[in-house]
This record gives structure tokens, sequence and C-alpha cells, in this order.
């Protein structure tokens, strides 16, 4: 067949126009989407290890689980009626629908800067305060803003998982300082300083501690300080249980003892209120040299990301702070302190278990002997089995970067505490295996 020129113009524009958008045309060839390197390394470690054990709780025996770092769950610790009442003046008035500065309202960081005053020995200035969603927000902020790619932070081990959560998504490196079971989980000093180099961007101590219940003196305190003031090196300091201590120990803000180590202190209300739902966090910047500028700038920006945090929940937070009975928060501390005596009086009982005693927070670490329980494998293996023979349900240690340990919460009611404990008694005497050699050692001693 014979084409006219006409046709074999058209011919060749149309495969000229073919060639050409199959050349520049660009995009997708099919739905291949993927996610982010930031969401693919935001790994809840505590998720991820409680979601592989294989747990099937004993029918007959109600679940107990000592493993929730939320006070509210049980219902036996109760926000405060000043603390209600706060909050539903300011839904009434009808003034904080709107948004706020991206700081938080005025008002909000006054009573704030107000209620921190002992944190520092210098009037803290409302601009140098952050209301934020939470105490993870606050963290959140700090470490993106004092910390990049190719950088490394030193995170306390054990630890709260969330830090290496917040970290690694970003691609920051983290590196692990010891507490010391031995030393009441006071820092290892001498790895700590062998941790630091050029890159590390800042130092987080998480005082009083999660998981460990642990209470840093003054003095220890002040040998952090040294350190950091050696490196300029400044400090994420998680100070949310800052109030919950125990009779015979006293919190002491790092940022009182500061004189050259830039500290941003993060907390809020959500425990020492019992509100943890209400998302209300805050940062102080501690920096009486001047060297958090930058810093602080970046914090602002962080801030307009969402916009602030909940308003409402702001219109209430200068109530909240002033009218709250000091009655009331010594009623919490008391429930703590008595529920950790009672765990520790019973568990220290126990063959193969070594509770430690905290000072404060809402925690205890328990020690566990692997050695003596040869049936499990590990404390992930020992915990999934008492859920399932004895339906009580501890944190393993492995959740925090410390093996063979493990965590229980101290904000159940009383009864439910005591029975844990009984039951944890009798699994651990069902399967625990005393140690042949140093029978023999003994008899050994006594037969010479």
């Amino acid at each position: 067949m014979v084409t006219s020129g006409t046709e074999s113009n058209l011919i060749a524009n149309t495969t000229n126009s073919a060639t050409y958008l199959s050349n520049t045309v660009k995009g997708r060839t099919s739905w291949n989407i993927k996610t982010t390197t930031l969401a693919k390394k935001t790994i809840n470690r505590i998720r991820g290890i409680v979601e592989s054990l294989k747990i099937s709780p004993n029918p007959e025996k109600p679940m107990i689980p000592l493993t929730i770092g939320d006070p509210t769950t049980f219902g036996n610790l109760k926000a405060s009626s000043e603390t209600m009442k706060a909050v539903m003046e300011a839904v009434e008035s009808g003034k904080y629908n709107g948004y706020a500065h991206s700081q938080g309202h005025e008002a909000a960081r006054r009573a704030i800067a107000k209620y921190s005053a002992h944190q520092s020995s210098e009037e803290i200035k409302t601009e140098n305060i952050f209301i934020t969603s939470g105490c993870s927000s606050a963290l959140e902020y700090c470490i993106l803003a004092l910390a990049e790619r190719g950088q490394n932070v030193l995170l306390p081990r054990p630890g709260f998982c969330l830090y290496q959560t917040l970290v690694e998504g970003l691609n920051i490196e983290v590196r692990y300082y010891d507490l010391l079971p031995e030393k009441q989980w006071q820092a290892d000093l001498q790895q700590l300083e062998s941790m630091i180099d050029d890159n590390t961007a800042a130092l987080l101590i998480n005082n009083p501690s999660n998981p460990c219940g642990s209470v840093f003196s003054k003095e220890h305190l002040e040998n952090i300080l040294n350190i950091c003031e050696k490196y300029y090196l400044p400090i994420i300091a998680d100070e949310i249980y800052e109030h919950f201590v125990f009779p015979g120990s006293q919190h002491i803000a790092v940022s009182s003892l500061s004189r050259n180590v830039p500290v941003l202190s993060c907390g809020g209300l959500t425990k020492r209120f019992l509100v943890p739902g209400w998302r209300t966090g805050w940062i102080i910047v501690h920096d009486r040299g001047n060297r958090l500028v930058e810093v602080t700038a970046g914090l602002r920006n962080m801030c307009c990301r969402i916009l602030g945090s909940n308003t409402l929940i702001q219109g209430a937070i200068p109530a909240i702070l002033e009218n709250t009975p000091q009655i009331y928060f010594d009623e919490i501390i008391d429930v703590l302190h008595e529920n950790a005596k009672l765990t520790y009086n019973m568990l220290k009982q126990i063959r193969g278990l070594n509770p430690i005693m905290p000072n404060g927070a809402m925690y205890m670490m328990v020690g566990v002997n692997i050695d003596q329980f040869p049936e499990f494998k590990d404390d992930l293996h020992f915990v999934q089995e008492m859920v399932n023979e004895q339906s009580v349900f501890c944190l393993p240690g492995s959740c925090f970067e410390y093996p063979n340990y493990m965590r229980i919460v101290l904000t159940v009611p009383r009864e439910m505490l005591e029975e844990a404990c009984s039951r944890i008694t009798q699994f651990c005497e069902a399967h625990y295996k005393v140690d042949n050699s140093i029978i023999e050692s003994n008899l050994l001693n006594e037969t010479y």
C-alpha cells in the first residue's frame, strides 16, 4: 500500500510525539508507593517486644497488668477536683477555643514559670517556656533542635524506650551510658565520659527515673555537670517525675546546680496531676550564658509545626498550678510509697529475685537471676510464662535495654498489688532451681 506524503508526515509526527512523550513524561509507572525512612525507623520497642510474646493468660486467674505507665488505668488515682474545675471554667469561659501563641498562652507560661521557680536561681522568663503536646513532644522538640543526622545522643540504660524511638527515627546515633543497680542506679560516670566525642549533641538524663525509680543526689548531679562542662555538652533533663519523690529523698533540678551548662528541662501536668491523656507538657530553657540562642529559635520553629498544644488545657493551667492543694499531692505520694514498700518487702523474700527499692517515680526494677530459672532462656521468656501461668504481666527488662530484669508499676490498687506479688512468689517457687554446686561447696566446708 502506498501512502501519500500527507499521510506519511502524519504518521511520522504521531511517532515523534509518542517518542517525545515517553522521554519527557515523568512520574510513577506503577502504584509503587513507599514510606519514608523516618517512618520505617520509628519503632516503639515496648510494643515490638510485647507483641512478640506468646501470651495466653490463665483463665482461672484474673489478669493483673503491672506494665502500664498510666496512673489512671485502675481508677484508684484520680485528678483533683481543683484540676477538673479549672478545665470546666476554661471551657465555659469561651476564651480558649481559638489558636494560642505557638509557644503557649502568656498566662499559662507565666504560671509555669512561677511553678518551676525552684529550677533556677534566676527568674524564668516566659519567652524561654514552650508548651507542648505532652512531655514526649517536649523531648522530641529538644532532640530535633539539638541533634541531627550523623550526630549522637547519650541515653541512659535502662531508660524509657521512647528516647530510642525519637532518636533513631531521625538517623541520629544512640549511645547508651549505664545506670548501676548496685549504686542505686547512679550513672557510670567513667563509661559515660568515654562515649563522648565531637559528634555528641546532648546528654539526656531522666531524674527521677523511668524505669528505675531512682533519684540522683546533689553530688552525683554535680559530677554529671562537670563532665558536660568539660565537653561543652548541653543536657536534656526529663523531669516529668520531679515531684514524685518518696520520704527521705529529695529531687534537685539539675538546672538549679548548673553554672555554665545549658539545660532543657522537660515537664508537664501528665503524671503529678494524673491527666496523661490531656497531653500537656513543656520545655523550660535554662541558659545563663546565652549558649542556646540558635536552639531556642529552633524550638520556636518546632512549635509552629502543629501551631501549639491544646488551648483549653492551657487556659486551665494557671488555676491548676495555683489551686491544687499540697495535701492532694501528699496523698498520691503516700499511696506510691506504701505500694513500693509492700512490693519490695514481698519480692525480696523470693529466691531468684532481687528487687531494688525505688526513691521516687512509679516503678520498681526487679532483677531476675535467670540462671536459677533454667526453664527460661531469658527475661522475655520468664515474663511470658508468668502471664500464662499466673496472669501477672510485668515488662521485661529488655524493653529498657536491660535484660534479666523486669519492671513493676506501683500505681495499682494495694490489694491487687499484694495479690500480684503472691502469684509471683508462687511462680518463682515453682520454677526455681537450687544451685547444687553451692550446696556441695557448703557441705564440703562443713565437713572440713
